[in-house]
């Protein structure tokens, strides 16, 4: 039986199907209208659309496939989750039903619905593990004293935010917390970090939530967020090891080198 993948936006979902092609596993691509690349036809064994609030549809498609196994990859915007989206009569249902209006609620409630018609969710970084973040330094430069200073306030607060089901990184800039991210993402949030900083540099720290299970919103950095720290004199993107996504790992860490951006991987209890 093919494996089913969820398609939201960026590369996540591509590089998953990519890999997923050389190793010859086959996998049913069902693209997000409002979120996935069209790039993702090419790659999947097959390829359905489906827009964001069509739980029903989603279940058909499964069901007909013969899919009992799916995995959510690529974002999907926060916003367009909560403001946008126009349900169907299941996922009205399940909206009706949620006592907390979060991403957790949401996804932990579809997951639920899935289940209960035989279609389990599974770890969403199943086809990518060489690419989650190392423990340690994984670039050239290692932090200054500063750098780790700002560094452990940072993930003491990231900690907590991801906690809250809110967003997954916090900017710091001479030892204050300048942004938390939310609903905007990290690349928005970094530019209204850098507008509030003075010209200080920025620490990025982003955790992961504090659940046992990677079924979904796995924090993901990539050559877009190398790009925009660049933009915004972040000089360090520290990130929980094995739990992180780092997109186009070899040439970030490289396009961080030459910017000389630190990226470091901590485990998930320092």
């Amino acid at each position: 039986m093919p494996y089913g993948l969820i398609a939201g936006n960026g590369r996540f979902p591509i590089l998953a199907l990519e890999t997923a092609r050389q190793m010859g596993v086959a996998v049913v691509a069902i693209g997000i209208k409002e979120e996935a690349a069209p790039e993702i036809e090419a790659l999947a064994t097959r390829t359905y659309w489906i827009s964001l609030g069509a739980l029903g549809k989603l279940i058909d498609i499964c069901k007909s496939e013969g899919i009992t196994e799916l995995m959510m990859a690529g974002q999907v915007k926060h916003a367009s989750i909560f403001s946008s989206i126009a349900p169907d009569w299941r996922l009205a249902k399940l909206l009706f039903s949620l006592k907390e209006k979060n991403t957790e609620a949401l996804i932990g409630g579809v997951a639920e619905v899935l289940a209960g018609e035989g279609i389990r969710l599974v770890d969403s970084t199943l086809l990518l593990k060489p690419l989650l973040a190392g423990e340690g330094v994984l670039t050239r430069r290692k932090p200054n004293a500063d750098e780790e200073k700002e560094v452990r306030y940072g993930r003491r607060i990231a900690a907590t935010l991801a906690g809250f089901d809110v967003g997954q990184a916090v900017a710091i800039s001479n030892r204050a917390c300048v942004a938390l991210e939310a609903m905007e993402g990290t690349d928005a949030m970094l530019r209204r970090a850098a507008a509030l900083a003075n010209g200080h540099p920025l620490r990025l720290i982003k955790s992961a939530r504090r659940r046992q299970h990677m079924l979904f919103d796995v924090p993901v950095a990539g050559l877009a967020t190398i790009a925009t720290m660049r933009e915004t004199n972040t000089t360090i993107l520290a990130c929980d090891a094995g739990r992180t996504l780092l997109l186009d790992k070899d040439e970030m860490i490289a396009r961080a080198n030459a910017a000389g951006i630190c990226i470091v991987g901590y485990k998930t209890d320092e």
